[in-house]
């Protein structure tokens, strides 16, 4: 069972916000049993949600809530319930995966500008979709790949000004990121290493850095490398997740119960 130290360090992350339970859950599969096959058994959940300190109640409301929306299903193996991602969950979570678990050093994709005539209904949303972010009216920057309106007009990107970098970023976002670049600057000093933390600790805490993470980079378009401020917190906190999530890598289902059993 994770212990009152790990349980005090890891607060922060718990106290984000963003902490709906069923939420919490589809971060928690995708992270750890997003293949298919992969199933998740009772006490298992039971002692990673101890660890994130959910109650069983809240545990089974979830749970329920999960199946009945189609992220989940459940069997039994003799007494023990086993509960793994439904087709749709996986295929939901393999779509969001590569924002989350993206290399932050990602290579200088080119970028291209786009003003656009303003006429298409929800443009700025259709945009951001095809990958673009928006600096002002009208006027996109996103990957020279990407499609646009047939009637907008295109500019390839260059030298990128310090302005356009603070443009594009999600100024909306800005104090999430910064909260949650506060708690893993925090972290990153105060964890132990990797051998000192159980399976289900390492569970734990992969589950609370992706849930967090996951629940900002996926409202805004992944911008190409020479449009992002280095100094921008999202940025930073890209760093960070990737190292933790690096340095703590994914414990096997096996392990987890292993650890959990012999507690």
């Amino acid at each position: 069972m994770p212990t009152d130290r790990f349980i005090d360090l890891t607060e922060g992350l718990r106290d984000l916000g963003g902490g709906r339970v069923w939420s919490l859950m589809i971060s928690l599969f995708g992270d750890l049993a997003q293949e298919e096959g992969q199933s998740v058994d009772g006490p298992v959940l039971s002692a990673i949600m101890q660890g994130l300190r959910i109650k069983p109640e809240a545990a089974r409301v979830a749970l329920h809530r999960l199946r009945n929306d189609g992220w989940i299903t459940s069997r039994k193996s003799g007494r023990i319930s086993q509960h793994m991602l439904s087709a749709k969950g996986r295929a939901e979570s393999a779509a969001a995966s590569p924002r989350i678990y993206a290399d932050p050093d990602q290579p200088q994709q080119a970028w291209q500008l786009v003003v656009t005539s303003g006429t298409e209904q929800d443009e700025s949303e259709s945009m951001a979709v095809a990958g673009f972010a928006q600096i002002m009216a009208r006027i996109y920057v996103g990957p020279a790949a990407a499609g646009v309106p047939g009637d907008a007009i295109r500019l390839p990107g260059g030298d990128v000004p310090d302005w356009l970098r603070l443009q594009a970023q999600p100024e909306t976002l800005r104090q999430g990121y910064a909260d949650l670049l506060t708690r893993l600057e925090y972290l990153d000093q105060a964890l132990p290493a990797q051998n000192d933390l159980s399976p289900v600790e390492i569970a734990v805490l992969r589950c609370l850095i992706v849930h967090n993470w996951r629940r900002l980079i996926l409202k805004h378009p992944a911008l190409p490398a020479p449009l992002v401020d280095p100094d921008w917190p999202g940025h930073r906190c890209h760093l960070l997740v990737h190292r933790f999530l690096t340095h703590y890598p994914r414990p096997g289902l096996d392990a987890i119960e292993q650890a959990r059993a012999a507690a």
